[in-house]
């Protein structure tokens, strides 16, 4: 089914997984790296990545199907796992910028009505002397 066979593990299909909140379709029977490069050929080619497990560059935690929510997530390198259907893919390293993601890591927490104000009301700086 590929044409790039230099690039990815021969595969019959693509499986879904969920990459920051959005489900995607990925090559089957390859590393999930490589399955990030199919979503992002540009930004994953051109990543600081080593590609054999020494960099940590890579590194993403994730939930499988099944797991208890109460559990801690599971984290690993994405140079060293094979993707696996349905996995969710819950947080990646900065190091992984996907295009067209508008942000693979979490949401940050929702700010306050305290943040919103934070700094509006302090008094201006003295002027300087003289």
């Amino acid at each position: 089914m590929t044409d790039d066979s230099d690039l990815y593990e021969p595969y019959d299909r693509l499986v879904t997984i969920e990459v920051a909140g959005r489900r995607v379709s990925v090559p089957e029977g390859n590393r999930l790296l490589r399955c990030f490069q199919y979503l992002s050929l540009r930004s994953i080619s051109y990543g600081d990545f080593c590609w054999n497990g020494e960099c940590t560059n890579c590194q993403f935690w994730y939930r499988e199907p099944g797991d208890d929510e109460r559990d801690p997530d599971r984290t690993a390198l994405s140079c060293r796992f094979d993707v696996r259907e349905g996995m969710i893919i819950t947080r990646l390293s900065p190091g992984i910028r996907l295009e067209g993601f508008d942000d693979a890591a979490p949401p940050a927490p929702a700010a306050t009505a305290a943040d919103a104000t934070a700094g509006q009301h302090d008094p201006a700086p003295p002027a300087p002397e003289g």
